[in-house]
Formats: structure tokens, C-alpha cells, sequence
């Protein structure tokens, strides 16, 4: 046993040394909140279903409990993600908040102790679209970051290969405003378990401009500024992500980030590609666009498929598409058909 464990620090030490860009020949696959096409999302097992399927970093947005503890779910809101509302005791804590301006009322992360969170379990927040994964539903508790690295590292040991981390900062400014700010938790997380260079698998990305600001003076690790067709950052009124991405918008962002998260509708336009790869790469910025998905509804119309029983279109033609436009890496919610749509074509 101290043999095999000596052995894999060696392997885990010599991966290390080995630069992404040294070996990625395609866009990196990001595993959009896990396996999430095909298991609940941010569930350690949709996260383990996308290594198995070869993604080469998984994506959990991160979000605080009352206790300081960074937990993954897509939204500080877990009504209609985990079993909350079907819990008496917890009844007296759905409430109404503002969040970046919107109005929500449900079951706050922020509100709960992990403890009382470690009660709950996870299910699929699209079930009309999905239904097949509600025979998932209530099987998974919710996973805290560092389930999430410890998982990472173990599949490292079995699949011999680096795995990376891309984690999202959920409403930054909003959690720093009721005194629970993402940055130390998880700078301290992630130097414990070893990631703290430019070099290490790590992207963090968030919506917003202060908190990614904050980390590059703390941080050496990579950090992308995501955007969106519509709308602009919460902590930034006024300034709108159309903004963002003109040439002098793309410079600006270049001095404090490694890239940009586009939507795929400013990647591919109704009238075909835009102009957005080349001027971020004019600008020194990786482009990661989010999300591929294979149901209809998410798809382009010429990607569409009326006549398909599982509601999917030609999603294999829409990443090869997406590919095509040079962009650096792709999140997506099928990591397996992701990969073979881009191997058919090597």
C-alpha cells in the first residue's frame, strides 16, 4: 500500500509539471455544473460522470451556507433544486430577498447551516426538459467545494490524468454585502489542496468585475470574465457586457483577467459567426463559450429536430460549429457528446 500511494504522488507530481496548452489540440471541455444533461447538476455524482467521460475541467458554482462553508448550487435560491420545500422544519425560513435586483422568495443557501443543508438532497432543476433524471432525484446530498476537490484528486489517481477546476463565484458583491465574501474561503481551499499558480488546472470565473479585480491582487491563478448578450454586471450599474466587448472593453478586461465566457449567441449569430474570438484574441484573452446543450429548446433553429422523441437536435453539427470558430474551450452539459462530436472530426 506505501508503495502504490508513493506511486501516485510521483504521478500526481508529473502531471503537475505538464502544461494544459502541452497537451489540449482542441477546445477544452468544460463540464457544465457536471454531467448535468444526465445526472442532477452540481451532485458529485454528475461531476464524476463527466470525468469518466473524459472532461477535462468540471464547473461548480459556488454559493455560501450561514456558516462561511462554500457549497456548489447553481443559485443561493435551492427551492426548486433540492427537497426543501418537503421539510416542516425548515418551512419558517422561505422568505423573499432582492438578488442583483431580482426579486425571488424561496430558500436561501445563506440562510441554513451546512449542517441543515447536509440534510437536504439534490434534484433536477429541469425536470420538464430532463425527465429522466427524476429518478435521480433525492439521491444526492449537497456537495461542499471540498467534497468536490477530494473527489477531484481521487480520480486523478485513477485516470492518470489531470482534471481541472472551474469554479464560478455566484453574486460575489451581493454574499460580501451580508458579510460572506467567496475570496478567502476559497483562495484557502484551493492553496490547501495545492492549486495556487498560473500554471495549476484552475479558471475561476464570475459575472461580475470587483471580485475578479480582488482576486487577481491575491492570486496568481487564471480568471475569466463572463458575459452575456443582455444585461451587463450587478456590481457595475451602467455598464452593460455589450460595453465590455468592444476592442478598448476586451483591453480593459485583459488587465485583469486571462479570458472571457461568452453565451453562444455572441459566438454564432442568427447570420453566422461574429467577429468576438478574433478581437479577444487580439486582446491576449482565451474564449470559453457556455452552453452547449442538446434539447431543441436550447438550440439554434437549423440545429433543431422536430421529429426527435428525446426533444434533441443535431448537436453534434453545433459543436463542430461552435469548434469551428476557434474558440479555447466549450462548457457544456453533455461532456461525452461533446467529446465524440469533436473526435469525429480528427
Amino acid at each position: 500500500m506505501i508503495g502504490r500511494g508513493l506511486a501516485r504522488i510521483g504521478l500526481y507530481l508529473l502531471m503537475s509539471l505538464i502544461p494544459l496548452s502541452a497537451v489540449q489540440a482542441e477546445p477544452i471541455l468544460i463540464a457544465h455544473r457536471g454531467a448535468s444533461g444526465e445526472r442532477p447538476e452540481h451532485t458529485l455524482a454528475a461531476y464524476e460522470r463527466a470525468i469518466d467521460q473524459g472532461a477535462d475541467f468540471i464547473e461548480p458554482d459556488l454559493v455560501l451556507t450561514k456558516d462561511g462553508v462554500l457549497v456548489a448550487r447553481h443559485e443561493n435560491e435551492i427551492g426548486g433544486t433540492t427537497d426543501v420545500a418537503d421539510h416542516p422544519e425548515f418551512a419558517d425560513r422561505k422568505t423573499s430577498k432582492t438578488i442583483d435586483g431580482v426579486a425571488m422568495t424561496g430558500w436561501f443557501t445563506e440562510d441554513f447551516t451546512l449542517a441543515e443543508l447536509r440534510t437536504l438532497r439534490a434534484r433536477e432543476r429541469l425536470p420538464d426538459v430532463r425527465p429522466a433524471n427524476r429518478r435521480f432525484d433525492d439521491l444526492y446530498p449537497i456537495a461542499t467545494f471540498e467534497e468536490i476537490l477530494k473527489l477531484v484528486r481521487a480520480k486523478e489517481a485513477e485516470a492518470g490524468r489531470r482534471i481541472g477546476l472551474y469554479p464560478e463565484t455566484k453574486h460575489p458583491s451581493y454574499f460580501a454585502g451580508i458579510g460572506l465574501p467567496h475570496q478567502a474561503a476559497l483562495l484557502d481551499l484551493l492553496g490547501r489542496y495545492g492549486y495556487q499558480i498560473e500554471a495549476d488546472p484552475v479558471f475561476i470565473q464570475s459575472f461580475e468585475v470587483g471580485n475578479l479585480k480582488a482576486l487577481r491582487a491575491a492570486s496568481r491563478l487564471r480568471l475569466i470574465q463572463l458575459v452575456d448578450a443582455e444585461g451587463g454586471p450587478a456590481d457595475l450599474p451602467g455598464t452593460t457586457y455589450a460595453d465590455m466587448l468592444t476592442v478598448q472593453g476586451l483591453t480593459d478586461i485583459a488587465t485583469y483577467a486571462d479570458g472571457v465566457g461568452p453565451s453562444a449567441a455572441l459566438i454564432i449569430a442568427p447570420e453566422g459567426p461574429t467577429a468576438l474570438v478574433g478581437r479577444a484574441h487580439d486582446a491576449g484573452l482565451q474564449v470559453h463559450v457556455w452552453t452547449l446543450r442538446m434539447e431543441n429548446i436550447f438550440l439554434p433553429a437549423q440545429y433543431q429536430r422536430a421529429d426527435d422523441p428525446q426533444g434533441r437536435g443535431d448537436f453534434a453539427s453545433w459543436v463542430r460549429a461552435i469548434a469551428a470558430t476557434g474558440v479555447d474551450g466549450v462548457f457544456s452539459d453533455f461532456p461525452g457528446q461533446v467529446k465524440a462530436a469533436l473526435e469525429s472530426v480528427r
